[in-house]
């Protein structure tokens, strides 16, 4: 007669264990607490200054001023909040297929790297608040310069980032590949990139904080709808509270692309994820 198997009380169980969804929510918790802690502080400390250090609302408005006013202008600030989160994705979206294009070809022709890094170097040299009305000069004041300016901005950070990953493979993963009878393309796409990988979020990481602001100066320069031209109106009528509202958002924005990014990385990398946790295993 055969007898059913008992699980011991310490042998393995199946689905998530309620301890390690408990001790993973304490761990978010305790990264995210001292970023709380000082913003809070941050936020108390103006508070106060606004309220008690004299200066007038029209100087430095208090933050309950400035949150009470963008929600009273909330369907204002998100009607000019679309156009820039349209120009930001837009650019980066073509800036990132660009940069991923040209390193490509950077790293199967390295004479490219010589010829053009130079001019990218240059590139960079560039005040965005200078090249920004010549930009809606040459191309009007639709989608295009803003793209354009944006692509600008966010390119040399992930064309960098790239090339780099690419020269760290280490050469005896190719070597090994090539011995297996691999060819250029295939070592590119079964070492290299997966190399880049870490330099290449590291670089998008870089670029997203730049790409709302690349928006925003093509916005300045000229536009009809946007965060660039909702601040500007606000500042040329006395508004402070106005201004600071629309900063809040595009600072939102830009924390949300953020997010988004970290997000990717941990969905297309999810080795370094588990590496990390069995490095958190050990030191525990």
């Amino acid at each position: 007669m055969a007898v059913p198997s008992i699980p011991l009380s310490g042998g393995d169980t199946s689905g998530p264990s309620p301890r390690g969804g408990r001790s993973a929510v304490s761990s978010a918790i305790a990264r995210a607490a001292p970023a709380a802690v000082s913003v809070g502080l941050l936020f108390a400390a103006w508070e106060l200054y606004a309220r008690y250090g004299g200066v007038r609302p029209t100087v430095l408005p208090a933050p309950s001023r400035v949150f009470g006013q963008a929600w009273e202008n909330r369907e204002a600030l998100m009607d000019n909040a679309i156009p820039t989160i349209r120009a930001t994705l837009a650019g980066f979206a073509c800036s990132l297929s660009a940069a991923f294009l040209f390193s490509a070809l950077v790293d199967f022709w390295p004479s490219l790297r010589r010829a053009l890094f130079p001019l990218l170097i240059a590139s960079q040299t560039l005040p965005l608040v200078a090249i920004a009305p010549l930009v809606v000069l040459w191309f009007g004041f639709g989608l295009l310069p803003k793209i354009l300016l944006v692509a600008l901005v966010t390119f040399f950070p992930m064309t960098v980032a790239l090339v780099e990953g690419f020269g760290a493979t280490e050469k005896e993963i190719g070597q090994m590949l090539r011995a297996m009878g691999a060819g250029r393309w295939r070592v590119f796409w079964l070492a290299r990139l997966p190399s880049a990988l870490p330099y290449f979020f590291a670089g998008l990481r870089i670029s997203v904080t730049y790409a709302v602001v690349g928006a925003i100066f093509a916005e300045y320069a000229g536009a009809a709808k946007g965060l660039g031209i909702y601040m500007l109106n606000a500042k040329n009528n006395f508004r402070p509270d106005l201004v600071l509202a629309a900063v809040g958002v595009s600072a939102a924005l830009t924390l949300v692309l953020f997010g988004l990014t970290v997000l990717v990385q941990r969905l297309a990398m999810p080795w370094e994820r588990a590496a990390a946790e069995r490095g958190g295993e050990g030191r525990q």
